[in-house]
């Protein structure tokens, strides 16, 4: 992984210097809160429902043991104990004092980590593939290009205040595991017909209220243009974008809006002077970054020691099944660690857990630890020899939960426990959901499925590329839960259809019982999972398993 230079160390302390004055003129009363609101944002600092929240980057999701033991101290000494990570692969503490923040601020600054732009209106923290650098169907490990963007975009004096935020995601491999296509810039790397490795762009993509798949406006752009190619999309967005309401101030309104061909001749436009000005990515530094990437040196020694252990521990060949993924090296896996377990807050891990994983992936995982979109955690490099210690290891701090991509492993954003936006409560659905199933020992039949929840239309949960999406909403005071079906957050990428009305929050829990129920008795077999036969049978059958009343009236 990508360790600081010399410029790196004193550019963050700079800034922790500049908003630990801030902080004080704050607290003093110097600064009212709208003058400190702008200041906080480009420090990550939010003020939420009851309290402050400071929003951590972690890179492209990747960190290391003394990084992830350096949150549990963070989460200890400033917060309540824990941590929630985020769909942005980043860790939120929800609960800092306003004046302990320059001093949280500085402990990150001592393990190489910052909370720089994970607000505001510019370029926030770029995301990648949580199995990057380990996958089997990795054409290049990603982490380099994000890593060149991160240190592209920090502090860039052009696209500090743009319309709206601004996201940028990448992937190397077939499978989409960073939700590309839902990011107003997406790279897919690719290989043309002469092997040459380069990138497929994608613009346009997003969440909130008006949902959109990214389109891909450059098919294959060589990797020495990227950073010109960028720029000027950048350029475009920022001078184009609609600045007289925000809610139409990003960019896949401006593709809706102008149209795709238009905009790409706009930005092709662009790209021309930049590409004539650019003088290249220095080499040493394209070099230094490359070559922190490096993959570990692994031990390709075999052994049969996870097929003995599964042979005789059920409770392990579970865990296997659903948490252990192919490694491009046979002699590893990929082992996703829920941070799900049932009746848990998706997303919250102790300061014992992160400790615990610090400890795992320096003595099993060549100290590397990814944090998923899906607000789980990753250790990408594990000997399949090791997994039965590792599990061991995870089970004794309650982390062994085998629901990775089952019904539990829910993706819910805060909702109205912290969030000032929220309109309704998040994490107690994604709880009674989880409790529910466990108790009818029925997550394992129904097999795959991704449900995503969000308290606000500001889709932080992902609701809209659920299969099962669940989106909460205020009506005259009460909640109200709106039930999307068929969304999909992969390469296949799809926005889910709205059922009908909102069901009150006592009522989504029977109401999913219903839809899980009718797709129980109306697949074609067990390996027919729900996203294949919602897209067979179409949203009808499902329809009416959520409102039978309606069947009822319309027979």
């Amino acid at each position: 992984m990508y360790n600081y230079t010399d410029f790196d160390h004193d550019f963050v302390r700079s800034r922790i210097d500049q908003f630990r004055g801030q902080v004080m003129r704050r607290v003093d009363g110097s600064l009212s809160e709208d003058e400190f609101k702008p200041l906080r944002l480009m420090n990550g600092l939010y003020l939420q429902l009851h309290a402050y929240m400071l929003r951590v980057a972690i890179p492209y999701g990747t960190l290391n043991g003394r990084q992830m033991r350096q949150l549990a101290y963070i989460a200890d000494r400033w917060d309540r104990g824990y941590g929630h990570f985020t769909t942005r692969q980043n860790i939120q503490f929800n609960w800092p004092k306003l004046r302990d923040v320059p001093e949280i601020l500085d402990a990150l600054a001592d393990v190489e980590m910052h909370a720089i732009q994970t607000s505001g209106n510019c370029i926030r923290n770029v995301t990648a593939d949580h199995f990057a650098g380990a996958a089997a169907d990795e054409v290049e490990d990603p982490r380099p290009t994000a890593e060149l963007l991160r240190q592209w975009s920090t502090d860039h004096p052009e696209f500090q205040f743009l319309p709206r935020k601004f996201k940028i995601a990448i992937s190397g491999a077939a499978a989409d595991r960073a939700v590309v296509r839902a990011h107003d810039i997406g790279l897919y790397l690719r290989r043309n017909a002469a092997g040459e490795a380069g990138y497929e762009v994608v613009i346009g993509g997003g969440l909130g209220r008006t949902p959109m798949v990214g389109k891909t406006v450059r098919e294959f752009l060589p990797k020495a243009d990227l950073l010109p190619y960028l720029e000027a999309i950048l350029q475009v967005y920022n001078l184009s974008g609609r600045r007289d309401n925000k809610y139409k101030a990003r960019i896949k309104i401006l593709v809706h809006e102008t149209g795709l061909d238009e905009l790409r001749g706009q930005i092709e436009s662009a790209f021309a002077v930049q590409k004539a000005a650019f003088k290249g990515v220095n080499p040493a530094v394209l070099a230094e970054i490359e070559a922190s990437f490096a993959p570990p040196v692994f031990n390709n020694t075999r052994s049969q020691a996870l097929e003995a252990a599964l042979s005789s521990d059920p409770v392990l060949r579970a865990f296997v099944d659903t948490n252990v993924a192919p490694h491009k090296n046979p002699a590893y896996g990929i082992v996703t660690v829920s941070i799900k377990t049932i009746g848990q807050t998706p997303g919250d891990a102790t300061s014992d857990q992160m400790r615990a994983l610090a400890d795992i992936a320096e003595e099993y995982g060549h100290d590397e630890l990814r944090i998923s979109h899906e607000q789980n955690v990753i250790l990408p490099h594990i000997r399949r020899s090791d997994i039965p210690a590792v599990h061991a290891r995870l089970k004794a701090v309650g982390l062994a939960s085998a629901n990775i991509g089952l019904i539990s492993d829910i993706i819910a954003c805060p909702g109205m426990d912290y969030c000032a936006l929220a309109t309704a409560r998040s994490i107690p659905v994604a709880q009674a959901i989880a409790i529910r199933f466990d108790e009818l020992r029925l997550e394992r039949e129904i097999g795959p499925i991704k449900i995503k929840i969000s308290g606000c239309i500001n889709a932080c949960g992902h609701h809209h590329v659920g299969h099962i999406g669940i989106l909460g909403l205020d009506r005259a005071g009460v909640e109200n839960y709106q039930i999307t079906l068929g969304g999909d957050a992969t390469e296949t990428m799809a926005v889910g259809e709205r059922a009908g009305p909102g069901f009150e929050y006592d009522a989504v829990v029977p109401a999913l019982e219903r839809l899980l129920d009718a797709y129980l008795k109306q697949r074609e077999s067990a390996e027919e999972t729900f996203i294949e036969a919602y897209r067979r049978l179409g949203v009808t059958p499902f329809k009416a398993a959520l409102y039978p009343e309606e069947a009822l009236d319309a027979a």
